[in-house]
């Protein structure tokens, strides 16, 4: 009988290696799902991060939507002086009534970074994403320096989407490159890691997502497709034309002057309220009296 039958701790010990057994592959399998999934997610932050090689390009735009930092700024006046641009761009959206990020970028850029404003140039407007900005500025770029290649300024994760935009709208003439401007917003080595940088990925990816939906079947802009405007050449704000003159020094007055010259008008029309009172009794009793 023993040699028909296995002994049942025989059994018992084949049960547990082929639990044993699927067990560690179950683990194998885990272990290599999860080096694949890390190596994916680190690809995929790589991916977004567009750097070309340059060594020197006639314009530098500089897209809207950078930090109190004006990192974008400060990087495109750095190519100014090294003489790696000649020009720059500045986009910017509407943010008062007449006044546009624009404006902001290029007074700090001419005043601070001391960059020559004839340099500088500004197009102010209301669009509210990267694929507006492109339609609206790529017909001009056709028309004025369609054989040149143009550097094209924007946080890190966004630069693969915004030379796919800007490319594809222009059909490579002129030819939009991007750089990494290693901003510590993001960063694609441990991108992972950081919680505003996580946020960047998702949304750049929908974003990716969303602008590869608008581009179907959308072919490259020319210069006569739609109405060209122009970039405005930047000119000083306290220049003579159109500026407004600071108040003479005769009407300034300090902080504490202002609140007792407020206080001083308050007592005196409660004394005045408090004179008509008076009359008010003074006649009441009068007529009392008669």
């Amino acid at each position: 009988m023993s040699r028909i039958f296995k002994p049942i701790s025989d059994i018992r010990k084949e049960k547990r290696r082929a639990k044993i057994v699927t067990r560690a592959r179950i683990g194998v399998v885990c272990a290599l799902l999860i080096f694949l999934f890390y190596i994916l997610i680190s690809y995929s932050g790589h991916w977004l991060v567009r750097d070309d090689e340059f060594g020197h390009v006639k314009w530098v735009v500089v897209l809207d939507g950078q930090s109190g930092d004006l990192e974008r700024s400060d990087f495109a006046m750095n190519l100014l002086r090294e003489g790696k641009a000649d020009s720059v761009l500045i986009l910017g959206r509407r943010v008062f009534r007449d006044k546009s990020n624009a404006d902001f970028y290029a007074e700090d850029m001419e005043e601070v970074g001391g960059v020559d404003s004839n340099l500088i140039y500004v197009f102010r407007h209301d669009d509210p994403s990267t694929l507006e900005e492109a339609v609206s500025i790529v017909p001009w770029f056709k028309r004025k320096s369609p054989k040149d290649t143009v550097l094209l300024l924007t946080s890190a994760p966004a630069t693969r989407r915004a030379a796919m935009l800007f490319n594809t709208l222009s059909g490579g003439h002129p030819t939009f490159i991007t750089v990494d401007m290693h901003d510590w917003r993001y960063n694609a080595n441990n991108w992972f890691f950081e919680r505003e940088a996580r946020k960047n990925w998702l949304r750049e990816w929908a974003a990716i997502l969303n602008a590869r939906w608008d581009l179907l079947g959308v072919d490259t802009l020319s210069s006569s497709d739609r109405p060209v405007r122009f970039p405005e050449p930047w000119k000083k704000m306290n220049s003579s034309e159109g500026s407004v003159p600071p108040p003479p020094l005769s009407r300034l007055v300090s902080i504490q002057k202002a609140i007792a010259s407020q206080d001083s008008t308050v007592k005196e029309i409660q004394a005045e309220a408090k004179r008509d009172a008076q009359n008010e009794i003074s006649t009441s009793k009068d007529s009392l009296n008669k």
